[in-house]
């Protein structure tokens, strides 16, 4: 995933929106401790929740959302087969039943997984959920009118490559077999042991084919869960729900759905939102934001408040900020060039102009330090808090440039306290002390992006980042390390193009495995191994601080998302 945003992001793509969100560091939430500021903290039902937002929830359609977990607004109208685990920290990194009775289960070789669906489900207009309406779901997101949701299942299921919906394609796909009205039966084209994780993704939520009104359905999708839409204005960019009062807590033991209305209102600038929450006024007292951070001078205004920094909620999402290197380009083909900025890099500076450590923790390892990713902590180039230069020196001579060298580092001009100037800027001053002369080119976002995700237009020196589309090791390394998914005419995320094949082995060896412990560990192992080859150097990994309404009950926030899941939100 590779949005920075949480809101519907695209972690290949996502600004994950993400998702995205779009969409995350080791210990989990620090100070979601369920409580509000003064009288009753017990959660009651009622009241209407108010959701600040920069970013609109635009295609607001099961199809082309591409979301981690589900989402957090989708998921209150959208259940899908399995969700995350609606829990504080790791445990929230857990995937659980939703609509299925079950989380899946696989055959020998997890090629083919069945569900059953629980009895009893209904959409919003009384009518029964089906095994039919889950089929068609997942088959019209396939229509080209309706892409943007996450690639996993054009790849994953038989027959799907060319699939172009049932629109175009009324005869279905048949790798999904629907022999009874409560079971689903996937065909997959090779092992893949975490499809539980993948269909929490909203493109498993159920469709009925006849209320589907296609490119329109956005308008008023049909809902399965807790809450229903009444208003979509502006694409999004206002959203009313309401109690679809045929949804059931006998069914759904995730989604609390305390409040009877949610007014999502977006498009607003994030220091409005921060200020808002922060006065806590009127409705705003009952609010939250599901996409603003704090930024590390609001940051500072907050904790110095008792007040307000009780209502500040703290969250770690499964996110690596790094340094690329391209090896095709020199000097970054030798080997002993990249360890030596490895060694070179100040991590402390670094830190510092992401935020600070209140927002940014430190990295030695690509994989994010939770175990749900099987984080395995190690240090292949030691460079202590403030760089190591003489290490770094030393390995420049062995690799040819004794009195030092030159390099440009590509970055965003977009302020995101990531891939932008003030990180380019620390990485520079601490390189010089090692020789390193770096020249920074700073590019509009959009010319960024496509500049780096093109092979033939790829820098041999960038910033770069990459987000979870569930807390695993699997989508976290396979889209940067897998040699079969570098993509040459399109969007590229393998930046070493590293083409390994005892690292794309083993990749499909984890795939297959069903204990998802068992796998965490190996995604661990198969981390450090591809670290040793220093085609990246990790920096850090971001924590996201977000305010809360003084009236704002039952927070939960999870190592899924890293942020406040407003379906166990009370405002009474």
């Amino acid at each position: 995933m590779r949005p920075p945003s949480l809101t519907t992001r695209r972690v290949a793509a996502v600004s994950v929106s993400l998702v995205l969100a779009a969409g995350a560091a080791a210990c989990g939430p620090e100070d979601n401790d369920a409580k509000s500021s003064g009288g009753d903290s017990t959660p009651h039902k009622g009241g209407t929740l108010t959701v600040l937002n920069s970013n609109p929830q635009q295609d607001f359609d099961p199809a082309r959302l591409y979301t981690s977990g589900g989402g957090n607004v989708p998921s209150l109208v959208f259940r899908t087969l399995t969700t995350r685990n609606r829990e504080n920290g790791a445990a929230g990194a857990e995937v659980v039943p939703d609509l299925a009775t079950d989380t899946g289960r696989p055959n020998k070789d997890a090629t083919v997984w069945t569900y059953t669906l629980k009895a009893g489900l209904k959409y919003e207009d009384g009518t029964a959920i089906t095994s039919a309406d889950i089929k068609y779901g997942i088959e019209r997101s396939f229509a080209p009118e309706l892409s943007g949701g996450a690639p996993y299942l054009r790849d994953w299921l038989v027959g799907a490559a060319d699939y172009q919906g049932p629109y175009k394609d009324k005869k279905g796909l048949a790798a999904i077999g629907t022999p009874d009205a409560r079971t689903v039966v996937f065909h997959l084209n090779k092992p893949e042991g975490e499809f539980p994780y993948l269909a929490t993704q909203t493109q498993f939520t159920p469709v009925p084919k006849a209320k589907d009104t296609g490119t329109k359905y956005e308008e008023h999708p049909v809902s399965s869960g807790p809450y229903k839409v009444v208003t979509n204005q502006n694409d999004g960019e206002h959203l009313v729900l309401e109690r679809n009062t045929y949804w059931s807590t006998s069914t759904d033991a995730e989604r609390k759905a305390y409040p009877d209305r949610i007014d999502v209102k977006s498009g607003l600038d994030s220091s409005v939102i921060n200020q808002r929450l922060s006065a806590s006024q009127g409705a705003d007292t009952a609010a939250v934001t599901t996409d603003t951070n704090l930024g590390p001078a609001e940051l500072a205004k907050v904790t110095g408040g008792k007040e307000l920094a009780a209502r500040v909620g703290t969250g770690h999402f499964g996110y690596t900020n790094y340094i690329a290197f391209n090896p095709t380009v020199k000097p970054f083909d030798n080997v002993k060039v990249r360890q030596a900025i490895s060694y070179a890099i100040d991590r402390s500076s670094v830190v510092n102009a992401a935020g600070g450590s209140a927002l940014a923790e430190s990295a030695t390892t690509f994989l994010p330090n939770q175990k749900s990713f099987g984080y395995e902590p190690y240090d292949l180039f030691p460079a202590g808090a403030t760089g190591n230069a003489a290490k770094a020196k030393e390995l420049l001579k062995q690799a040819g440039y004794p009195n030092g060298l030159t390099v440009t580092l590509t970055h965003s001009n977009a302020k995101d306290f990531e891939t932008s100037p003030e990180i380019a800027t620390a990485i520079q001053d601490a390189l010089k002390k090692a020789g390193i002369t770096v020249k920074l080119q700073g590019l509009e976002d959009n010319d960024y992006s496509d500049t780096i995700h093109s092979v033939k237009t790829e820098p041999g020196f960038f910033l770069a980042h990459w987000g979870a589309d569930w807390p695993s090791g699997g989508p976290f390394l396979a889209p940067i390390f897998d040699g079969r998914q570098i993509v040459r005419d399109g969007a590229n995320f393998n930046t070493g193009l590293l083409n390994d094949k005892s690292v794309n082995d083993e990749i499909d060896a984890i795939n297959k495995l069903t204990d998802l412990d068992a796998a965490a560990k190996r995604w661990g192992a198969l981390d450090k191994k591809i670290g040793q080859q220093a085609l990246t150097v990790p920096l850090f990994h971001p924590v996201y601080k977000r305010l809360y309404g003084k009236d704002i009950k039952n927070v939960v926030i999870s190592d899924w998302t890293g942020v406040l899941d407003i379906s166990q939100v009370a405002v009474k």
